[in-house]
C-alpha cells in the first residue's frame, strides 16, 4: 500500500521536557481523531530525546505514530566517536530514520556512495529509510533539476533489489524552499513528484512506482498543505519548522487526512 505520511523533522530543536510535551500533544490528538487508513505519522526528534519519545506513543496508537531517527551510522558498532548505530535506532523503539537530508549534505559532506552504505545498513536493520533528494537554487534555475535528483536517486538507491527499494520512502527537498519561507508551487511539487516516480518505473517498473510514497519537504505549514496535498503524486509531507507546534502539526495531519478522504 502506498501510504500517505506526515512526517516531523525536528532537527537540532527543543528541550526534554518540550519534546515529551509535543510527543504527548501529538499521541492526544491521534488518540481522540480517526485517522484515514493508509494515514500515518512520523516524528524525528533530536538524538538525545528518542528513546522518550518512543516511551510517549500509546500502545494504541503505535500502527499509526511512529518515531525516527535523523541520521544513522554505516557500521553496526566500532570505534566511531559520536556516531549511532541503526540497530540502537531500532533497539530503542525507531521505525524509520532520515537519509540524505540536505543538510547532511552540505554542512556534513554526505556523497552518494556514503549514503547508498547507510541505506543498506538502515534496511539490515530494520528500519524504514526515508531517503531525501534535491536540488539547490541554481540547479533549478538552470533547469536540470530532474537530472539531478534523478543522479541522486540512481547513485544511492538503484543498486537495490526491487523488493527492498519497496521498502524506501522518498522524500523530495527542493533545498531553496527550506527554512526561506518560500514554497515549491503545487504544481511544481506535483511535477517532481511525478518525474521521480516516472525514473522510478524506468529502473524497476510501473508498480513499483506506483506504489512508491514520495513527500513534499519545503516550508510545508497548514497555509499550503492541503493544495499540496491534492497533488496525485505528492504523498504527504517532511516537516520542518511546523512540527515544532502541536497545533500546527496537527492542523497538517487533519489536513492530510480530509485530502485522503476526499480523493
Amino acid at each position: 500500500m502506498r501510504y500517505k505520511i506526515v512526517a516531523g523533522n525536528w532537527k537540532m530543536n527543543l528541550n526534554q521536557q518540550q519534546a515529551i510535551q509535543l510527543t504527548n500533544d501529538i499521541n492526544e490528538y491521534l488518540s481522540n481523531h480517526d485517522l484515514a487508513r493508509q494515514v500515518k505519522v512520523v516524528i524525528h526528534p533530536p538524538l538525545p530525546y528518542l528513546a522518550n519519545c518512543v516511551n510517549y506513543i500509546s500502545e494504541k496508537n503505535s500502527t499509526t505514530f511512529g518515531v525516527g531517527g535523523q541520521n544513522c551510522y554505516t557500521q553496526a558498532s566500532g570505534a566511531y566517536t559520536g556516531e549511532t548505530a541503526p540497530e540502537m535506532l531500532k533497539d530503542i523503539g525507531c521505525q524509520y530514520v532520515l537519509i540524505g537530508h540536505s543538510e547532511r549534505r552540505k554542512y556534513f559532506n554526505e556523497n552518494h556512495s556514503l549514503l547508498a552504505e547507510k541505506v543498506d545498513k538502515a534496511l539490515e536493520a530494520g528500519l524504514t529509510p526515508i531517503f531525501c533528494c534535491g536540488e539547490l537554487l541554481d540547479i533549478r534555475e538552470a533547469g536540470t533539476h530532474e537530472a539531478h535528483v534523478e543522479a541522486q536517486l540512481s547513485e544511492s538507491l538503484f543498486h537495490l533489489s526491487k523488493a527492498d527499494f519497496s521498502k524506501i520512502i522518498i522524500a523530495y527537498e527542493p533545498v531553496w524552499a527550506i527554512g526561506t519561507g518560500v514554497t515549491a508551487s503545487p504544481e511544481q511539487a506535483q511535477d517532481m513528484h511525478a518525474a521521480l516516480r516516472q525514473v522510478i518505473a524506468k529502473k524497476y517498473d510501473k508498480d513499483t512506482a506506483e506504489n512508491t510514497t514520495i513527500l513534499y519537504g519545503g516550508s510545508c505549514k497548514p497555509a499550503n498543505a492541503e493544495a499540496l496535498f491534492s497533488q496525485p503524486d505528492v504523498d504527504g509531507g517532511l516537516i520542518g519548522g511546523a512540527s515544532l507546534k502541536a497545533d500546527s502539526f496537527t492542523k497538517i495531519i487533519e489536513i492530510m487526512t480530509k485530502c485522503v478522504k476526499t480523493m
